[in-house]
C-alpha cells in the first residue's frame, strides 16, 4: 500500500501505485512522457490526452478493491469511475508526476515545501538552503536567475521571514539572553577612534589592553565553559587539515546541548519552526552541527576550515586574520599577550551588554584591519543571532532590532561545498560596523 505521506502528496504530482513499491519508497520511476507538451501518459484510452494547461488531463487507471478503499490520504486530484464491484480509480497526472529520484529536482521545480522531503525544489530551498543538489540545472538557468525566482517568490510564501519578523523575533532573542555580562562584570577601554583612513596604517594608537575588567566568574556558567572548551580545537592557518578527535566532537555536541537549553535558543528554534524550517528539535540540532561544524576547504582541499572556527575561533589566511569576531576569545589572548589591540572604528549606542565594537588588532603579529563583535553577549546568542541570520537572509545583510537599537548582521555561504542534500555551509558571519 502507498505511504500516506506519498499519497497526500498527489496533488503536487507525486505518484505511487498499490503493489508496485514498498512503504518507505517515495516516487515512482515512470516511463518517459509520450507527449511533448503536456507528459501525459497514454495509459487509459479515454481521451488523446491534449495539452489543457489549468487541467492537465492526463490519465491513469488504478485498480480499487470491491469495498472501494483507495491507498489512504488522496486528495482533490483524483476521481473514481464507478463500476461493478471492482472499480477504477482514474488519477489527473501532471507533468510533476514524471520525475523519479528522491534527491533530484528533475520534474519537481516549485513543487510546495514538505519538511517530510529530503531536498527541495521549491524558490525558497536557497532561503533554507536545503535545495537538491541539481536544483539549478532543472530549476534555473543560472545563479542570477535562481536567486532571483527566489526573491520573487519570497514575499509570497507562508512561510516567508519577513523584516518585520526578523525585527520582533531578535528583540524577543535579545531580551532572552539571561547568561549575557552585567555593566559590573566587565569594563573596557577602547581609547583611540580610528578615522576610515586610519584602518589600515597597522598603527598601535591605543597603548593598553581593550579589557581593562572581566569578571571571570562568566566562564563558569555551562554554555560560556562548553564554548571555551571549542576554541583551541583548531589550527589557525588555513591550508593544514583539520584532524578532529573523539573528545573534540564530544566537546562539540556538548556545546550544542548545552546550548538547546537555553530560553534564547528555544525561542529560536520555535520560531523556525513555526515558519517550517525544522519539523523537531533533534532536526534543528543536526543541522547546526553541520552548518557550523561541517568541515570544508578554504586552501587546496585539505578540510581546514568551519563556519564556527573562522567566526568564532579565527584564522589566519594569506597573512591577515581572517574571521575572529568574538569578544572571549579576543579577551582571553589579549590576557595571554598574543592579541594586541590598537584602535577602534565604531562603538555601538547600547548603554548595557551586549554592545558592538569595530576595531583592529593583531593576533600574534598578524593583522586584522577592521574586525567587528558583540562585547558582553553570551555564547547563545551569538550564535543564534548568526544563525537566524544565515537561515533568514544568506548572503545579504539582515536587519535586527536589539533592545530598540538597529544593528545588522550579515552572512555568507561556502559555495564550493554542501552537505545533506545541497545545503550549504556557513563561510563567515559577522556584525556590521558603520
Amino acid at each position: 500500500m502507498a505511504s500516506e505521506r506519498t499519497a497526500s502528496a498527489l496533488g503536487t504530482g507525486m505518484l505511487q501505485i498499490e503493489g508496485l513499491l514498498s512503504p518507505t519508497a517515495a516516487r515512482v520511476p515512470l516511463l518517459p512522457p509520450a507527449h511533448p507538451q503536456c507528459g501525459c501518459l497514454h495509459v487509459v484510452p479515454l481521451s488523446p490526452c491534449p495539452f489543457v494547461p489549468m487541467l492537465s488531463p492526463c490519465l491513469l487507471a488504478v485498480h480499487q478493491d470491491p469495498e472501494g478503499r483507495s491507498s489512504p490520504g488522496f486528495g482533490s486530484g483524483w476521481s473514481r469511475a464507478a463500476g461493478p464491484p471492482h472499480r477504477t480509480t482514474l488519477l489527473f497526472l501532471s507533468p510533476k508526476a514524471l520525475y523519479t529520484d528522491p534527491d533530484s529536482c528533475r520534474g519537481r521545480c516549485e513543487e510546495p515545501y514538505s519538511h517530510e522531503d529530503e531536498c527541495h525544489c521549491d524558490a525558497d530551498c536557497r532561503s533554507r538552503n536545503s535545495c537538491c543538489w541539481d536544483y539549478l540545472e532543472h530549476c534555473g538557468a543560472g545563479e542570477e536567475a535562481v536567486h532571483r525566482r527566489a526573491e520573487e517568490h519570497f514575499s509570497s510564501s507562508h512561510d516567508a521571514i519577513s523584516d518585520e519578523e526578523l525585527l520582533h523575533v531578535s528583540e524577543q532573542l535579545y531580551g532572552a539572553d539571561r547568561n549575557k555580562a552585567q555593566p559590573k562584570d566587565i569594563a573596557i577601554n577602547p581609547q583611540h577612534r580610528a578615522d576610515p583612513d586610519q584602518t589600515g596604517l597597522q598603527e598601535d594608537r591605543s597603548p593598553e589592553p581593550l579589557y581593562a575588567y572581566v569578571n571571570e566568574k562568566l566562564f563558569s556558567k555551562p554554555t560560556y565553559a562548553s564554548f571555551i572548551r571549542l576554541l583551541d580545537n583548531y589550527q589557525r592557518a588555513t591550508g593544514r587539515e583539520e584532524e578532529v578527535t573523539a573528545e573534540e566532537l564530544q566537546e562539540q555536541n556538548v556545546f550544542l546541548r548545552e546550548v538547546m537549553k537555553t530560553e534564547l535558543m528555544k525561542k529560536l528554534f520555535a520560531f523556525l519552526h513555526k515558519k517550517n524550517r525544522y519539523g523537531s528539535e533533534e532536526e534543528f540540532l543536526q543541522d547546526l552541527k553541520e552548518m557550523w561544524f561541517g568541515l570544508y576547504s578554504r586552501g587546496d582541499g585539505e578540510k581546514d576550515s568551519s563556519g564556527f572556527e573562522h567566526v568564532f575561533s579565527g584564522e589566519i589566511k594569506k597573512g591577515k586574520v581572517s574571521g575572529f569576531h568574538n569578544w572571549i576569545r579576543f579577551y582571553l589572548l589579549e590576557k595571554q599577550g598574543l592579541v594586541n589591540y590598537f584602535s577602534h572604528n565604531f562603538d555601538g549606542p547600547w548603554d548595557t551588554y551586549p554592545d558592538v565594537l569595530g576595531l583592529q588588532f593583531s593576533w600574534d603579529g598578524f593583522y586584522k584591519e577592521v574586525g567587528s563583535a558583540f562585547i558582553g553577549c553570551s555564547p547563545e546568542f551569538e550564535f543564534g543571532i548568526y544563525t537566524l541570520c544565515f537561515i533568514a537572509r544568506p548572503g545579504r545583510a539582515c536587519h535586527l532590532s536589539l533592545g530598540g537599537h538597529g544593528v545588522s548582521i550579515q552572512t555568507y555561504t561556502w559555495t564550493k561545498s554542501t552537505y545533506g542534500h545541497g545545503k550549504k555551509y556557513i563561510a563567515t558571519a559577522y556584525v556590521i560596523s558603520p
